[in-house]
């Protein structure tokens, strides 16, 4: 039923940012300068019991990434040690690197709960954290200015069990209606006892507000809203919106809402809609193949001066001096003649604007793209002769006659690619108040690689593979192209699916290189490319080379599997159970 409403969508490729004629990468052998830091205590490294078998326990917290980057504050990365302790390493000067601090002790012993998970922790904001000790309990904590250490001062203000145990995809501090609120996404792997036939477990990602309540002039926070979507498949992505009003997930099994959330906003949406249907339409409409006539009814006392009408290309604009009566404003379903457009007011006292089609021949399905203020009035005629086209779609024959000249349409001759595979990875974008999702991306075979966070104002970009290359996609839910192809790692498609060990993909904010690190020692640099400083002739081919991309690779002198992985523009962190690792990524030439 959602995506019967949904838009179906597609990510549109920045033609401009792709390089056909890239030529490889070339191994340099320059040195990477690495800097071990010892670790205290290990890592609190949480390895799977017995009963966490399936391949999502695996994706969920077997692959689960320990070390966290702060990219409200470059260069700071945290992560949990078995003390309980929230240790954080930051970097000012690579040759005279400080041991982890702690800035937060745990106040639960982690070794008592039998069934916990890996603690996580999540940057809201360049003041608050979201953290979770494993064992359901979540923590909201106001930390100060991170980074100043004279500032920082990590401080609960929120603290409450939520039954089983997660970890926290994401989070997001906003401000609505005067009050403070940071929603937070937790995902958990369940036992699902009506899964008879598959693995017996389902994935639930609870969406959860925690909103300001002062009470007597001391601040206290609260739970405003709990919702959950339940899928067969941990999310490859998951994140909120800015504003709190919208949340994004990609994965290869559908999510949805849970039925007593569904059935709560379908009991407010009737509501809702039966109000709509008695509001008389704020416009009516029709259609021709050559033209578009809309009609406006207007209160007795308007005169045309006090109408404003604007045409443009593709966009329409009514105004009307009372600011309390409706106006129309938005992008049309097609382009017009904007200068051969017109508006009179008839006798009736109504407000007739005729607009030329650019396309003659073609039936808008809208007048204004996402406008349901106006009514169409369909001619007879045109009902009947859409009518007749659409006849052969619906016919009972099986095997038709091939040579007719509309022949029906029959399941049986569609191939495989023809079906749309409910199991194909979707980008899916579901609205908060509603609980539906208002737009859908088949992703088909565009892989996805890894996610980055390039502004973190704005949600994490994901990765996606096209073709050889990856493309990095940055999601802006308050436009209406709601994700943004902003860079290219030329070949990057191509090469990672060579690394049959690979743990982690990264990139930097600035997408100056792109990084891949394997389960043991190995990591794996991409660099941009870059201009030349000397010439380099191409042999084969007799001509000059202006630019080469050079790959490096850093072997770490530990045999500890990798649990943590971070990028940022100077620097990459590798953390094992007793070590972090930091590499000095120089992106001059």
């Amino acid at each position: 039923m959602e995506a019967a409403v949904a838009a179906h969508c597609s990510l549109r490729v920045q033609r401009l940012l792709l390089d056909p004629k890239f030529e490889g990468y070339k191994l340099s052998l320059e040195p990477l300068a690495c800097y071990q830091v010892p670790l205290d205590a290990p890592v609190a490294e949480v390895k799977l019991r017995d009963e966490q078998y399936t391949l999502e326990h695996m994706r969920a917290f077997g692959m689960y990434n320990y070390l966290q980057l702060d990219s409200w504050h470059q260069d700071n990365v945290y992560f949990v040690d078995q003390l309980g302790r929230v240790m954080n390493l930051s970097v000012t000067l690579d040759t005279a690197l400080k041991k982890p601090r702690e800035v937060f002790r745990l106040p639960a012993d982690l070794t008592a709960c039998d069934n916990r998970l890996c603690a996580s922790m999540h940057f809201a904001s360049p003041t608050w954290v979201t953290l979770s000790d494993g064992t359901g309990r979540l923590y909201l904590i106001r930390t100060g200015k991170r980074g100043e250490g004279a500032c920082e001062k990590w401080e609960i203000l929120f603290n409450e069990e939520l039954e089983s145990p997660f970890v926290i995809v994401h989070s997001v501090s906003f401000v609505k209606a005067d009050s403070h609120s940071v929603g937070v996404l937790l995902l958990r792997v369940e036992k699902d006892d009506l899964d008879a036939h598959g693995s017996g477990f389902h994935v639930s990602l609870e969406w959860v507000t925690i909103r300001e309540a002062s009470k007597e002039g001391v601040l206290e926070y609260e739970v405003s809203m709990r919702h959950v979507l339940q899928g067969k498949s941990v999310p490859h992505y998951a994140a909120i919106e800015p504003s709190g009003d919208g949340l994004m997930v990609i994965s290869y099994k559908p999510f949805t809402f849970t039925k007593q959330d569904c059935e709560n906003k379908d009991e407010e949406s009737k509501k809702e809609e039966e109000e709509e249907s008695k509001k008389e339409p704020l416009y009516y409409w029709q259609q021709s193949g050559d033209d578009l006539t809309v009609t406006f009814r207007l209160p007795e006392e308007l005169a045309k001066e006090d109408i404003q009408v604007d045409f443009a290309p593709d966009r329409i604009k009514v105004a009307l001096k009372d600011p309390l009566l409706p106006v129309l404003e938005g992008t049309l379903h097609s382009s017009i003649d904007h200068e051969s457009s017109t508006w009179i007011i008839k006798e009736n006292n109504s407000l007739e604007i005729s607009l030329m089609k650019k396309e003659e021949g073609s039936m808008w399905p809208e007048l204004i793209v996402g406008d349901s203020q106006g009514e169409l009035i369909m001619d007879p005629a045109q009902s009947e002769a859409i009518a007749k086209r659409l006849m052969h779609l619906t016919s009972d024959e099986m095997n038709p006659d091939s040579t007719k000249e509309n022949p029906p349409c029959n399941a049986q001759e569609l191939e495989e690619c023809d079906m749309f595979l409910e199991d194909s990875t979707s980008l899916c974008r579901f609205d908060g108040n509603t609980m539906k999702v208002t737009h859908v991306v088949n992703l088909g075979s565009n892989q996805y690689l890894f996610s980055a966070v390039v502004d973190p104002k704005e949600m994490p970009c994901f990765c996606l593979r096209h073709d050889v290359d990856a493309l990095l996609w940055q999601p802006r839910p308050d436009r209406q192209d709601m994700w943004e192809h902003i860079s290219t790692f030329n070949a990057l498609g191509y090469v990672q699916a060579s690394k049959q060990d690979k743990k982690f993909m990264a990139c930097s904010p600035s997408h100056s290189y792109s990084a891949l690190c394997e389960c043991l020692r190995r990591v794996f640099i991409y660099r941009q490319p870059t201009p030349l400083s000397t010439v380099l002739y191409n042999r084969k081919e007799g001509r000059q080379v202006g630019q080469v991309a050079k790959q490096l690779v850093a072997t770490l002198e530990t045999h500890d599997t990798v649990l943590g992985f971070q990028a940022t523009n100077e620097r990459l962190f590798v953390l094992t159970a007793k070590v972090l690792f930091v590499i000095k990524v120089s992106t001059e030439n």
